[in-house]
Protein backbone atom coordinates (compact mmCIF):
# COMPACT_ATOMS: atom_id res chain seq x y z
CA UNK A 1 0.00 0.00 0.00
CA UNK A 2 1.25 3.83 -0.92
CA UNK A 3 2.06 6.07 2.35
CA UNK A 4 -0.79 9.04 2.57
CA UNK A 5 0.20 12.22 0.95
CA UNK A 6 1.47 14.86 2.86
CA UNK A 7 -0.48 17.72 3.20
CA UNK A 8 -0.42 20.72 1.35
CA UNK A 9 0.93 23.88 3.38
CA UNK A 10 -0.02 27.46 2.18
CA UNK A 11 1.78 30.06 2.29
CA UNK A 12 2.17 32.17 4.59
CA UNK A 13 1.65 34.92 1.90
CA UNK A 14 -1.42 33.63 0.87
CA UNK A 15 -2.90 33.73 3.92
CA UNK A 16 -1.43 37.45 4.53
CA UNK A 17 -2.94 38.24 1.51
CA UNK A 18 -6.49 36.68 2.06
CA UNK A 19 -6.82 38.78 5.62
CA UNK A 20 -6.00 41.92 3.76
CA UNK A 21 -8.89 41.10 1.41
CA UNK A 22 -11.43 40.10 3.88
CA UNK A 23 -10.65 43.08 5.82
CA UNK A 24 -10.86 45.18 2.69
CA UNK A 25 -13.94 44.03 2.43
CA UNK A 26 -15.16 44.11 6.15
CA UNK A 27 -13.33 47.89 6.06
CA UNK A 28 -15.26 48.71 2.60
CA UNK A 29 -18.99 46.86 4.09
CA UNK A 30 -18.24 49.24 7.60
CA UNK A 31 -17.37 51.91 5.37
CA UNK A 32 -20.72 51.71 3.38
CA UNK A 33 -22.84 51.21 6.33
CA UNK A 34 -21.77 54.40 8.24
CA UNK A 35 -22.38 55.81 4.71
CA UNK A 36 -25.66 55.21 4.74
CA UNK A 37 -26.52 55.55 8.39
CA UNK A 38 -25.04 59.26 7.68
CA UNK A 39 -27.23 59.58 4.98
CA UNK A 40 -30.27 58.85 6.93
CA UNK A 41 -29.36 60.97 9.56
CA UNK A 42 -28.62 63.54 7.63
CA UNK A 43 -31.97 62.83 5.58
CA UNK A 44 -33.44 62.75 8.64
CA UNK A 45 -32.32 66.30 9.54
CA UNK A 46 -32.75 67.34 6.56
CA UNK A 47 -36.73 66.13 6.94
CA UNK A 48 -36.70 67.71 10.89
CA UNK A 49 -35.77 71.02 9.57
CA UNK A 50 -38.08 71.08 6.52
CA UNK A 51 -40.67 70.06 9.26
CA UNK A 52 -39.70 72.76 11.65
CA UNK A 53 -39.36 75.45 8.45
CA UNK A 54 -43.64 74.19 7.62
CA UNK A 55 -44.37 74.46 11.75
CA UNK A 56 -43.06 78.04 11.70
CA UNK A 57 -44.58 78.64 8.87
CA UNK A 58 -47.66 77.51 9.55
CA UNK A 59 -47.11 78.86 13.21
CA UNK A 60 -46.80 82.77 11.69
CA UNK A 61 -49.35 82.26 9.00
CA UNK A 62 -52.02 80.76 11.74
CA UNK A 63 -50.82 83.64 14.06
CA UNK A 64 -51.31 86.01 11.34
CA UNK A 65 -54.84 84.84 10.68
CA UNK A 66 -55.34 85.19 13.68
CA UNK A 67 -54.36 88.99 14.31
CA UNK A 68 -56.48 89.53 11.07
CA UNK A 69 -59.45 87.70 12.42
CA UNK A 70 -59.20 89.67 15.95
CA UNK A 71 -59.01 92.71 13.75
CA UNK A 72 -62.41 91.59 11.67
CA UNK A 73 -64.17 90.77 15.22
CA UNK A 74 -62.57 94.19 16.64
CA UNK A 75 -63.91 95.91 13.31
CA UNK A 76 -67.41 94.51 13.51
CA UNK A 77 -68.13 94.57 16.71
CA UNK A 78 -67.21 98.18 16.52
CA UNK A 79 -69.87 98.61 13.22
CA UNK A 80 -72.49 96.12 15.08
CA UNK A 81 -71.97 99.17 18.04
CA UNK A 82 -72.19 101.91 15.52
CA UNK A 83 -75.32 100.06 14.08
CA UNK A 84 -77.17 99.66 17.47
CA UNK A 85 -76.73 102.79 18.03
CA UNK A 86 -77.94 104.12 14.61
CA UNK A 87 -81.43 101.91 15.06
CA UNK A 88 -81.72 103.07 18.23
CA UNK A 89 -81.26 106.73 17.08
CA UNK A 90 -83.63 105.41 14.18
CA UNK A 91 -86.56 103.94 16.21
CA UNK A 92 -86.22 107.43 18.22
CA UNK A 93 -86.84 109.29 15.29
CA UNK A 94 -89.45 106.50 14.29
CA UNK A 95 -91.18 106.90 17.14
CA UNK A 96 -91.21 110.57 17.62
CA UNK A 97 -92.13 110.90 14.06
CA UNK A 98 -95.36 108.46 14.30
CA UNK A 99 -96.70 110.25 17.63
CA UNK A 100 -96.56 113.37 15.66
CA UNK A 101 -98.38 111.73 12.42
CA UNK A 102 -100.97 110.21 14.78
CA UNK A 103 -101.25 113.66 16.53
CA UNK A 104 -102.06 114.71 12.47
CA UNK A 105 -104.62 111.75 12.53
CA UNK A 106 -106.15 113.19 15.59
CA UNK A 107 -106.37 116.42 14.17
CA UNK A 108 -107.78 115.22 10.60
CA UNK A 109 -109.63 112.56 12.11
CA UNK A 110 -111.38 115.27 14.39
CA UNK A 111 -111.21 117.78 11.27
CA UNK A 112 -112.85 114.87 9.16
CA UNK A 113 -115.24 113.86 12.07
CA UNK A 114 -116.69 117.79 12.10
CA UNK A 115 -116.83 117.99 8.51
CA UNK A 116 -118.77 114.78 8.22
CA UNK A 117 -121.22 115.77 11.44
CA UNK A 118 -121.60 119.53 9.49
CA UNK A 119 -122.42 117.63 6.17
CA UNK A 120 -125.05 115.13 8.05
CA UNK A 121 -126.22 118.06 9.93
CA UNK A 122 -126.50 120.62 6.74
CA UNK A 123 -128.05 117.22 5.09
CA UNK A 124 -130.93 116.63 8.04
CA UNK A 125 -134.35 119.06 8.04
CA UNK A 126 -133.62 121.37 11.41
CA UNK A 127 -137.69 121.70 11.75
CA UNK A 128 -137.81 117.98 12.76
CA UNK A 129 -136.73 119.12 16.30
CA UNK A 130 -138.02 122.51 16.78
CA UNK A 131 -141.16 123.17 19.07
CA UNK A 132 -143.84 123.94 17.24
CA UNK A 133 -146.51 124.00 19.49
CA UNK A 134 -147.68 127.91 19.64
CA UNK A 135 -143.50 128.52 20.14
CA UNK A 136 -142.25 128.03 16.88
CA UNK A 137 -144.45 128.65 13.25
CA UNK A 138 -143.99 126.48 9.88
CA UNK A 139 -144.95 128.25 7.17
CA UNK A 140 -146.99 127.15 3.99
CA UNK A 141 -144.77 126.10 1.58
CA UNK A 142 -143.13 123.77 4.29
CA UNK A 143 -142.97 119.88 2.85
CA UNK A 144 -141.41 117.00 4.70
CA UNK A 145 -138.30 116.07 2.31
CA UNK A 146 -139.93 113.28 1.66
CA UNK A 147 -143.47 111.52 2.37
CA UNK A 148 -144.81 107.93 1.25
CA UNK A 149 -147.81 106.42 2.53
CA UNK A 150 -148.01 104.44 5.53
CA UNK A 151 -148.97 100.85 4.83
CA UNK A 152 -152.85 100.08 4.68
CA UNK A 153 -152.54 97.61 7.58
CA UNK A 154 -151.68 99.75 9.80
CA UNK A 155 -154.04 102.28 9.38
CA UNK A 156 -157.29 101.99 10.76
CA UNK A 157 -159.64 103.42 7.85
CA UNK A 158 -157.71 101.40 4.99
CA UNK A 159 -159.89 103.57 2.67
CA UNK A 160 -158.25 107.15 3.62
CA UNK A 161 -155.02 107.42 2.55
CA UNK A 162 -152.12 108.91 5.47
CA UNK A 163 -148.88 109.49 4.50
CA UNK A 164 -145.62 109.75 6.77
CA UNK A 165 -141.82 110.91 6.91
CA UNK A 166 -139.99 108.31 4.51
CA UNK A 167 -137.46 108.14 7.29
CA UNK A 168 -139.95 107.51 9.93
CA UNK A 169 -141.75 104.65 8.47
CA UNK A 170 -139.54 101.93 8.69
CA UNK A 171 -139.53 102.67 12.83
CA UNK A 172 -143.22 103.05 12.33
CA UNK A 173 -143.67 99.73 11.04
CA UNK A 174 -140.90 97.99 13.38
CA UNK A 175 -143.33 99.27 16.09
CA UNK A 176 -146.94 98.81 15.28
CA UNK A 177 -145.63 95.06 14.62
CA UNK A 178 -143.79 94.83 17.80
CA UNK A 179 -146.94 95.64 19.80
CA UNK A 180 -148.81 93.15 17.55
CA UNK A 181 -146.17 90.44 18.61
CA UNK A 182 -147.14 90.92 22.16
CA UNK A 183 -150.66 90.84 21.67
CA UNK A 184 -151.78 94.52 21.13
CA UNK A 185 -152.99 96.15 18.01
CA UNK A 186 -152.31 99.74 17.11
CA UNK A 187 -153.73 101.75 14.08
CA UNK A 188 -152.98 105.36 12.82
CA UNK A 189 -155.81 107.36 12.07
CA UNK A 190 -153.90 110.76 11.77
CA UNK A 191 -150.34 111.08 10.60
CA UNK A 192 -149.11 114.10 7.90
CA UNK A 193 -150.87 117.02 7.83
CA UNK A 194 -150.41 120.04 5.66
CA UNK A 195 -150.37 123.60 5.88
CA UNK A 196 -153.48 123.96 4.11
CA UNK A 197 -155.31 120.67 5.62
CA UNK A 198 -154.35 121.96 9.26
CA UNK A 199 -156.00 125.36 8.21
CA UNK A 200 -159.37 123.54 7.38
CA UNK A 201 -159.35 121.71 10.13
CA UNK A 202 -158.48 123.99 12.85
CA UNK A 203 -161.38 126.46 11.15
CA UNK A 204 -164.16 123.40 11.26
CA UNK A 205 -162.95 123.08 14.90
CA UNK A 206 -162.83 126.36 15.61
CA UNK A 207 -166.59 126.77 13.69
CA UNK A 208 -168.45 124.11 16.74
CA UNK A 209 -166.11 125.22 19.50
CA UNK A 210 -165.12 128.56 18.87
CA UNK A 211 -162.37 129.61 20.93
CA UNK A 212 -162.13 126.68 23.08
CA UNK A 213 -160.52 124.65 20.06
CA UNK A 214 -157.43 126.67 21.02
CA UNK A 215 -157.01 123.71 23.62
CA UNK A 216 -156.86 121.06 21.52
CA UNK A 217 -155.99 122.24 18.04
CA UNK A 218 -153.17 123.63 16.71
CA UNK A 219 -153.27 126.68 14.53
CA UNK A 220 -152.03 126.18 11.04
CA UNK A 221 -148.07 126.73 11.34
CA UNK A 222 -148.17 125.54 14.73
CA UNK A 223 -148.80 121.74 14.67
CA UNK A 224 -145.97 118.77 14.90
CA UNK A 225 -148.49 116.78 11.79
CA UNK A 226 -146.78 119.39 9.19
CA UNK A 227 -143.45 117.32 9.96
CA UNK A 228 -144.54 113.89 8.58
CA UNK A 229 -143.18 112.73 11.91
CA UNK A 230 -145.92 112.55 14.29
CA UNK A 231 -149.12 110.48 14.55
CA UNK A 232 -152.53 109.47 16.48
CA UNK A 233 -153.02 106.03 17.15
CA UNK A 234 -156.21 104.36 18.37
CA UNK A 235 -156.67 100.57 19.60
CA UNK A 236 -159.26 97.90 19.29
CA UNK A 237 -162.90 99.01 21.80
CA UNK A 238 -162.19 102.51 20.43
CA UNK A 239 -163.87 102.27 17.03
CA UNK A 240 -161.67 104.44 15.56
CA UNK A 241 -161.68 107.00 18.11
CA UNK A 242 -159.32 108.82 20.97
CA UNK A 243 -161.11 109.27 23.59
CA UNK A 244 -160.09 106.94 26.41
CA UNK A 245 -156.63 106.07 24.67
CA UNK A 246 -155.21 105.85 27.82
CA UNK A 247 -157.20 103.31 29.69
CA UNK A 248 -156.18 100.88 27.09
CA UNK A 249 -153.46 98.30 27.17
CA UNK A 250 -152.31 99.98 23.77
CA UNK A 251 -151.03 103.36 25.73
CA UNK A 252 -149.64 101.07 28.42
CA UNK A 253 -147.75 99.48 25.97
CA UNK A 254 -146.53 102.27 24.22
CA UNK A 255 -145.44 104.20 27.77
CA UNK A 256 -143.25 101.23 28.48
CA UNK A 257 -141.95 100.54 24.72
CA UNK A 258 -142.72 103.13 22.49
CA UNK A 259 -139.28 104.83 23.19
CA UNK A 260 -137.17 101.97 21.59
CA UNK A 261 -138.42 102.95 18.48
CA UNK A 262 -137.63 106.73 18.89
CA UNK A 263 -141.44 108.03 19.55
CA UNK A 264 -141.93 110.32 22.72
CA UNK A 265 -145.34 111.55 23.87
CA UNK A 266 -145.65 115.36 23.06
CA UNK A 267 -148.71 116.76 25.30
CA UNK A 268 -148.85 114.49 29.12
CA UNK A 269 -150.80 115.51 31.55
CA UNK A 270 -150.07 119.33 32.84
CA UNK A 271 -148.32 120.16 29.75
CA UNK A 272 -148.51 123.99 29.38
CA UNK A 273 -149.71 123.66 25.61
CA UNK A 274 -152.50 121.95 24.90
CA UNK A 275 -155.35 119.13 26.80
CA UNK A 276 -153.70 115.83 27.56
CA UNK A 277 -153.18 113.49 24.68
CA UNK A 278 -152.36 110.28 25.25
CA UNK A 279 -153.00 109.49 21.55
CA UNK A 280 -150.54 111.80 20.37
CA UNK A 281 -146.88 110.18 19.83
CA UNK A 282 -143.99 112.00 17.75
CA UNK A 283 -141.19 110.61 16.13
CA UNK A 284 -137.58 112.29 17.82
CA UNK A 285 -135.13 109.70 16.99
CA UNK A 286 -134.18 106.55 19.45
CA UNK A 287 -131.21 108.68 21.40
CA UNK A 288 -133.62 111.40 22.42
CA UNK A 289 -136.41 109.66 23.43
CA UNK A 290 -134.63 106.86 25.45
CA UNK A 291 -132.64 110.18 27.37
CA UNK A 292 -136.44 111.98 28.04
CA UNK A 293 -137.58 108.48 29.45
CA UNK A 294 -134.21 108.28 31.46
CA UNK A 295 -134.90 111.68 32.84
CA UNK A 296 -138.60 111.43 33.33
CA UNK A 297 -139.09 114.13 31.19
CA UNK A 298 -141.03 115.04 28.33
CA UNK A 299 -139.67 116.79 25.10
CA UNK A 300 -141.54 120.29 25.75
CA UNK A 301 -139.74 119.71 29.04
CA UNK A 302 -136.35 120.35 27.90
CA UNK A 303 -134.32 123.56 26.14
CA UNK A 304 -134.54 123.80 22.47
CA UNK A 305 -130.80 123.89 22.87
CA UNK A 306 -130.40 120.96 24.53
CA UNK A 307 -133.10 119.02 22.21
CA UNK A 308 -131.17 120.85 19.09
CA UNK A 309 -128.20 118.32 19.98
CA UNK A 310 -129.61 115.53 18.75
CA UNK A 311 -130.73 116.45 15.54
CA UNK A 312 -127.51 114.68 14.18
CA UNK A 313 -128.56 110.92 15.61
CA UNK A 314 -132.33 111.02 14.90
CA UNK A 315 -131.94 108.95 12.20
CA UNK A 316 -129.33 106.99 13.08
Amino acid sequence: MSALAPKRRIHPKYLYLAVIFLLGIGCSYLGYLNYTKSNQIVMLYEERNHFLLETASTSALLATERDLASSTIAELSSRLSLTADELANIEDDYRAEKKKNDGFEDQISKISGTVGVLDKLSKTDKELLQKYSKVYFLNEHYIPEKIVPIEKKYLYNEAVSKSIHAKVEPYLNEMIDDALDDGIKLWVVSAYRSFKEQAGLKGAYTATYGTGANAFSADQGYSEHQLGTTLDFTTEGLNGGLDGFDTTAAFTWMQKNAYKYGFTLSYPKGNAYYVYEPWHWRFVGEDLANDLRKDGSYFYDWDQRKIDAYLISIFN
